[in-house]
């Protein structure tokens, strides 16, 4: 069986749950693989031009063999009416090749984001099995018109596939109003970045330290809090910005630019706390961070805001949450009392990774 990915983001960026799922397809049946990289599906905003300035994200560059990579054409105007009659004039290339690469064998069409494209493609593979696996809440992301449009898209895109699975209990609850088929598949963590157990080792400086995107979900008033609270630790920010920091941050907050996987992986052995600092808001509501499992894989306590699927994670060892500015101290405190062994580590991996999530999936 072959695979057609419809992807939320670039094969270039850092790993995430779509990098994932395809080379667990891969492995599974040995298969190839044809990873259609997103175009914009919502308008132009002016924080558009300022990313374009930025680098390029670059942390997945290894391309397999097995894989397939194409980037479709399309003009930014995908809300407006009239749109998809535009783009599918520079959509007939991808869509022949989508054509071509499914006709040999048996193809599942795996859609990672909605898309007016997506649609056209299962449309014309109607012949395939299909499936929405939904990582986020994407109306969420956009505003105006593109969102009303994208939930639109999206709505029709989960009546019109096969299958539908979805990355946290509040997008299940969202979407099993649609269709009762619905599977739940959490995020996991990949095995061999975390075998064999190495316990990590004390460190003279404490280090709490986040790995991920800054953003407009990133709680800055949480962490400046903390590191006011913490003056003698380092509070440590790995990934990419976008929009600028704010004013005044304490001098004990340390800012660097995104790395890949592996280097990402070894910058968390060295953290003494790891952070997940959301906000809590309609953005967040849906997410099951990937970055809790691998703190934990690693051994490492992990202090979160009270948001999204954080809050199904509340009672499992070495979780901790702060529900506010005014518990950060009391919060922090117990997760550095906090120690791991290896028989819950081997445990917690052998129960969280990704290979026994994507194998629950009735495909």
């Amino acid at each position: 069986m072959r695979l057609i990915y419809l992807a939320p983001l670039n094969w270039s960026s850092f790993a995430q749950r779509p990098h994932m799922f395809v080379r667990w397809f891969h492995e599974q049946y040995q298969s190839s693989v044809l990873w259609v990289n997103p175009y914009p599906t919502r308008l132009p905003a002016l924080s558009d031009f300022r990313r374009i300035a930025q680098a390029p994200d670059s942390c997945a560059t290894d391309i397999p063999d097995w894989l397939q990579i194409i980037t479709p054409k399309s003009l930014p105007i995908e809300p407006l009416p009239g749109s998809v009659f535009l783009n599918k004039l520079l959509w007939q290339a991808v869509l022949t090749q989508l054509q071509e690469f499914a006709a040999p064998e048996k193809t599942l069409i795996v859609i990672g984001k909605p898309s007016a494209l997506a649609l056209e493609a299962i449309t014309i593979l109607s012949n395939c099995d299909s499936l929405y696996d939904a990582m986020d809440d994407y109306p969420q992301f956009y505003r105006g018109l593109s969102r009303l449009t994208f939930a639109k898209r999206e709505q029709q895109l989960v009546t019109a596939v096969k299958k539908v699975a979805v990355s946290s209990s509040t997008l299940f609850q969202k979407w099993s109003v649609v269709r009762s088929d619905v599977q739940l598949i959490r995020n996991g963590l990949m095995t061999d970045l975390f075998l064999p157990i190495v316990m990590p080792q004390p460190s003279k400086q404490m280090v709490f330290g986040y790995v991920g995107t800054l953003a407009q979900w990133f709680d800055w008033a949480w962490v400046t809090m903390l590191a006011e609270k913490f003056p003698d630790a380092l509070v440590r920010l790995i990934g990419p910005q976008f929009g600028t920091l704010p004013l005044g941050l304490p001098a004990n907050i340390e800012c660097l630019p995104a790395c890949d996987h592996n280097s990402a992986i070894a910058a968390m052995k060295n953290f003494t706390v790891g952070l997940i600092p959301f906000k809590q808001n309609a953005l967040t509501r849906g997410v099951d961070p990937i970055k809790f499992y691998e703190y934990r894989a690693l051994g490492i306590p992990v202090v979160a805001t009270n948001f999204g699927e954080m809050q199904q994670h509340a009672d499992l060892p070495g979780t901790f949450i702060s529900h506010s500015l005014h518990d950060i101290e009391v919060v922090m405190r117990a997760a550095l009392h906090f120690h791991d062994n290896e028989i819950s580590r081997a445990a917690f991996i052998a129960d969280h990774n990704w290979s026994k999530r994507f194998s629950a999936l009735n495909i």
